[in-house]
């Protein structure tokens, strides 16, 4: 080792990095680090339900549904302002202002590859779009979890992996390695950035109507063998573990497998007491190991409160889903449909399955679908959007103005 490589090897071991202790995520000043905050939903992982669609449901779909209407160049254009508009600085120096102390970013594997993803194939973009933000975390005191919400080959087979509807990634030790070369790609870039409070391996693996017997056996396999990876580079950042069946089901972990793990489940819909996190709390009792709520909320303010406070009452840290939507208070922030967006919405979700289709759905009011879609962007503007103080307020933080 070369007296440069080994002086930095030394700068590293400096560096100070959020952990874990027994049951405890560890903060940089050595006390238990209660996660609290939200989720970037939607910024890089275009959703659905985020445009008010009901059948263009992924990235995939949603890109080819603009892709009919904008053509090549003006969708590329699109999307790239989409990017850079969508989050902010001023949205991160406001959910700091809130209280929370952390976000969680998903992110689309195809950001960090060649393959074709929204207008672009640059396999650098992942890392210009992420170092922005986590800059501005850095300048502001905010945790990231970074969360691979679509993995190659898809862990889930559904819209939020952005896959082909089924979870080829474990049946196919390619996309197994594939995942592993991206992890470890992105856990080399960020090893010394101690603003990453860690690496979420795979967003809500296994849907609960595949055959749980064929699939939940492979799930704790590949998470060792993307760990493996990950800390052949990085061996300071957390590792979050979801469960089976949409990051609910933990029996299939066995003894924890690498010191800096915390395992994390999502609740949705579900009653708010304690008896629907009890697996947790006792998975925590068996094995002292942290556990956390990644994503909840998409409920009235009523129902966030109450789940909230369970989850504090138990000291289990959340990031609650998600920060901003459209015209929708669910969230921290909302912003407003613009004017025309209902055509927007009738293209996106009528039958396109001939050319003939297409081109009926969209020429005739093409101009307006395009100046509906960009106004949706300029009305994401953190400027041009508005609070939900009765969300923020159930989530026991500032006062949301």
């Amino acid at each position: 080792m070369g007296f440069l490589s080994l002086n930095h090897s030394l700068e590293a071991q400096k560096l100070k990095f959020i952990s874990v202790r027994g049951k405890d995520i560890i903060g940089l000043d050595n006390k238990p680090f209660l996660i609290k905050g939200t989720n970037l939903g939607n910024w890089l992982v275009p959703e659905g339900y985020m445009f008010k669609f009901k059948k263009t449901s992924s990235p995939r779909l949603i890109n080819e549904a603009f892709l009919e209407i904008l053509g090549p160049d003006l969708n590329t254009q699109f999307w790239k302002s989409f990017q850079d508009t969508y989050i902010q600085e001023n949205d991160i120096q406001y959910l700091k202002s809130l209280g929370i102390n952390s976000i969680r970013i998903p992110f689309n594997y195809r950001l960090f590859t060649n393959e074709d993803y929204l207008g672009q194939n640059n396999a650098h973009r992942g890392f210009e779009l992420l170092d922005r933000v986590i800059a501005w975390c850095e300048k502001y005191k905010l945790f990231v979890i970074l969360d691979m919400h679509s993995a190659p080959g898809g862990q889930t087979g559904d819209n939020i992996d952005d896959s082909h509807g089924y979870p080829f990634l474990f049946k196919s030790p390619i996309q197994q390695k594939k995942t592993m070369a991206i992890w470890k790609r992105i856990a080399n870039h960020y090893k010394n950035r101690t603003i990453i409070l860690g690496y979420d391996l795979l967003n809500e693996p296994i849907p609960h109507y595949l055959n749980k017997e064929e699939f939940n056996p492979h799930l704790e396999p590949v998470y060792k063998q993307i760990a493996h990876a990950i800390r052949e580079v990085d061996k300071n950042h957390i590792l979050f573990l979801g469960g089976a069946q949409w990051d609910s089901n933990f029996d299939v972990f066995g003894p924890p497998f690498d010191s800096k793990l915390v395992y994390t489940f999502h609740k949705y819909w579900t009653p708010t007491g304690v008896e629907v996190i009890q697996p947790y709390l006792d998975f925590r009792n068996k094995y002292n190991v942290p556990i956390y709520c990644g994503e909840t909320g998409e409920n009235k303010d009523a129902w966030v409160e109450a789940f909230r406070k369970t989850l504090d009452q138990n000291q289990i840290g959340w990031n609650y889903w998600p920060y901003k939507k459209l015209a929708d208070s669910a969230g921290f922030r909302q912003f407003s449909m613009p004017n025309g967006y209902e055509k927007i919405i009738a293209f996106a979700d009528s039958s396109r399955d001939d050319f003939a289709k297409i081109r009926n759905g969209s020429s005739g009011n093409r101009e307006e679908l395009k100046k509906a879609l960009f106004q949706y962007i300029e009305n994401s503007r953190f400027k041009n959007n508005q609070p939900n103080p009765g969300y923020i307020k159930a989530l026991g933080l500032g006062s949301g103005k």
